[in-house]
């Protein structure tokens, strides 16, 4: 009689409920496998940890880069457009002319230059003096959206300057404080150049959140700056911000047009280059660390098998016997050793996505534990830890522990389904 539309029998086919049940079976701890238990929950722990610490680490470094991006490109220039031949006399139409680039947000002249700053603490400390329009200083939207104290209206004309939080708490200086300002380029005299030396009222106190900037930029009206520093007439250089930063490269050959004259650019690549390599280094290092952690614990999962097939050998005799076939054995020790690496990753992703939540949180609960400053500004240059989740990284990492988790099977489910019946019986 053909079978042709005879129904399949109930649990007859892969993965059905039967290999599901007895898989389940093998998980389950009872008091002669303990051993075996431990080592299931070693590798289940080991896995959560190891997903959620990839998960973590990877949110941590890419929202260091992207605040440390956000501060640097947000105080200076993607663009530094600097004099080749002659000074830069006719700064405001060049200015003027860079503006019309598509693309182009503003091009600020700027006078910089080097100076010793002392207030009313302290030996003074290295500072960086910025000559800029307060026309300008407003479109510096991280600076002039981030005065603590003070204000920068009318900001050509009060004759003080604006300082970060970290300089003013540095030299003990308040609002209205007066600011010595130190320069070695002074005025040429017969007896050499004598360094200036000149106070200025400080007027804003600004926190972009960056310690390094907060700690050394000093912020002086244009006209000021260009007779402190010699300047009178010109610019040092202009720094042109772009719509968008990754587009500098098509606008570099624009904006050298749109000059009309020779000048050198340099954008915010070249200039932090060698910062930004170490940060991609540090990070690819980092996870390829932290996998480590995956990679035991997915060993943990083989030795677990491996010891649960030894104990189990009777039981897959008998159920070979009753008619299991090889890739039904196989199929069960799969799924028994596929559950502990998928509980595991979903067990770690809830548990990174939790920490990266709650990332500033912890570290301000474990400073007060431990009574040490942790993620010290002064070192890592920002205020606070950040974290910055990314679905394709996330992905990738759960991916990748699915993977190692699946691989560790597969030799001892190999195993079990090669082993045979009569042999297993004998021992037994």
């Amino acid at each position: 009689m053909s079978q042709k539309g005879a129904p399949k029998r109930a649990g007859a086919g892969p993965f059905s409920g039967f290999e599901r049940m007895v898989a389940w079976r093998y998980l389950r701890s009872r008091r002669q496998e303990t051993v075996i238990s431990v080592i299931a929950s070693i590798s289940f722990v080991g896995i959560m940890l190891g997903v959620a610490t990839l998960i973590v680490v990877m949110a941590v470094m890419n929202g260091f880069r992207a605040e440390l991006l956000s501060q640097i490109l947000g105080t200076n220039g993607h663009l530094i457009v600097s004099p080749v031949d002659l000074p830069l006399e006719d700064y405001a139409e060049l200015a003027k002319r860079i503006n019309g680039v598509p693309g182009v947000k503003y091009a600020i002249p700027l006078v910089e230059g080097q100076v010793l700053a002392k207030g009313n603490v302290g030996s003074g400390g290295g500072a960086l003096v910025r000559g800029i329009r307060g026309e300008d200083l407003d479109k510096v939207t991280l600076v002039a959206s981030n005065i603590k104290q003070g204000s920068i209206a009318g900001f050509d004309t009060t004759g003080g300057v604006a300082i970060g939080r970290r300089m003013a708490e540095n030299l003990g200086l308040v609002l209205g404080d007066t600011i010595t300002l130190i320069s070695p380029d002074g005025d040429v005299s017969p007896l050499g150049t004598t360094p200036r030396v000149k106070g200025y009222p400080v007027t804003a106190i600004f926190e972009v959140g960056m310690s390094q900037y907060d700690a050394s930029i000093v912020y002086m009206p244009f006209s000021e700056a260009q007779m402190y520093f010699n300047s009178e007439g010109k610019a040092q250089s202009l720094e042109v911000y772009l719509d968008n930063p990754d587009d500098v490269e098509a606008i570099k050959p624009k904006v050298e047009e749109a000059a009309q004259r020779q000048i050198y650019l340099t954008d915010w690549r070249q200039r932090n280059e060698t910062f930004f390599s170490a940060l991609q280094v540090q990070r690819n290092v980092m996870f390829m660390i932290v996998t480590m952690i995956v990679l035991v614990a997915a060993l943990n999962i083989i030795s677990g098998l491996i010891m649960l097939v030894q104990d189990k050998g009777q039981d897959i005799a008998i159920l070979r016997t009753m008619g299991a076939t090889r890739g039904a054995v196989l199929r069960i020790f799969l799924m028994t050793g596929a559950a502990i690496g998928v509980a595991g990753t979903i067990a770690g992703v809830l548990l990174g996505v939790l920490i990266c939540f709650n990332v500033e949180r912890i570290r301000q609960f474990f400073s007060w534990l431990s009574g040490t400053v942790l993620f010290n500004p002064e070192l890592y240059f920002l205020n606070q830890l950040p974290a910055k989740m990314e679905a394709g990284e996330t992905l990738s990492v759960v991916v990748m522990a699915l993977v190692l988790s699946f691989l560790a099977t597969l030799f001892p489910a190999w195993r079990a389904a090669r082993l045979d019946p009569v042999e297993a019986l004998r021992y037994e």
